[in-house]
């Protein structure tokens, strides 16, 4: 069964006109039940992490700043949401949520996230939208319980994953693809394993095939007994703060093959639904249900 981490506070209350589109977490999951994709049964609701949980991927400071809210004004204001004790409640639900989906992927063979991918969160500081590296958190609950020797972040995310390629920059067990847009937020990129940066407008075909190029032959060199796959959709033409050129029918192939890969190779994948910031919020939503009705119809 595909079981889907959601929870009502995913759907923080912002001030009319953010430009974070955050009502999608309340539209998606109701897409999803319409489109009769998944049922209710596929949903479970994350408890809240514990913070040894936490601890194994961000500092003690960082983190008790973060709870306490007692961020610098620096920090704060690269959250770009205002911070609050519910904002905070809301990560930690996420990053469980991801753990827990670890935990299915290991029986079901994918597992997915309604929200996550916060991959600007470094291990002392937050980033744009993103406070706690739920992935990366995920990463190494599976790695300190011994659940997988070697994990692959695949981040296909169209803004590199700063915060998650600085974290695992000198840990062999974890490697780090991400594919993004060159001129993109963040203009200070770190360094992944694998980093490819795409220019302006980058079509179906062109990412396509370098996706079918790369993925493959970066899984057979390190051999991942588990995959994260950051599946966001502001690779979108139509994105507002991306400057990539896919489809929604692109957008959709890529999922495609990179989770026909993951059953092919029997490799066990999470998702987290990463960014999407198109002016159409029904464009955010159906590329968003594609991933879950492609997860559906190649696992089950």
């Amino acid at each position: 069964m595909l079981k889907i981490a959601f929870d009502t506070i995913y759907n923080h209350q912002l001030k009319v006109g953010h430009r974070f589109p955050m009502e999608k977490y309340e539209l998606l999951p109701k897409q999803l039940l319409r489109k009769n994709i998944c049922n209710k049964d596929n949903f479970f609701s994350p408890s809240q992490i514990k913070k040894e949980l936490l601890l194994s991927t961000h500092d003690e400071d960082y983190y008790n700043n973060l709870i306490n809210l007692s961020l610098s004004k620096i920090d704060s204001r690269q959250i770009g949401f205002p911070l609050s004790c519910d904002l905070i409640k809301r990560e930690h639900v996420i990053a469980q949520g991801t753990i827990q989906n670890t935990l299915y992927a290991r029986q079901y063979g994918i597992s997915m996230n309604i929200a996550g991918g916060t991959h600007h969160a470094f291990r002392n500081r937050p980033g744009a939208f993103c406070m706690l590296n739920d992935q990366a958190i995920a990463a190494n609950y599976l790695l300190d319980n011994k659940l997988a020797k070697r994990v692959m972040i695949v981040d296909l995310d169209v803004h590199q994953g700063d915060g998650t390629a600085s974290i695992f920059e000198y840990q062999d067990s974890v490697f780090t693809i991400s594919f993004h847009g060159k001129k993109n937020y963040p203009f200070r990129k770190q360094n992944s394993d694998f980093d490819l940066p795409l220019e302006d407008n980058t079509d179906d075909k062109t990412y396509l095939n370098a996706l079918k190029n790369h993925l493959p032959r970066l899984v057979d060199l390190f051999n991942p007994d588990f995959m994260f796959y950051l599946a966001g959709v502001d690779v979108l033409k139509t994105d507002k703060l991306g400057r990539l050129g896919l489809s929604i029918a692109g957008c959709k192939a890529r999922d495609r093959f990179v989770l026909n890969f993951c059953k092919q190779q029997n490799i066990p994948v999470q998702i987290s639904m990463g960014g999407g910031y198109s002016i159409n919020l029904k464009d955010i939503i159906n590329a968003h249900s594609n991933t879950f009705e492609l997860a559906q119809d190649i696992f089950f």
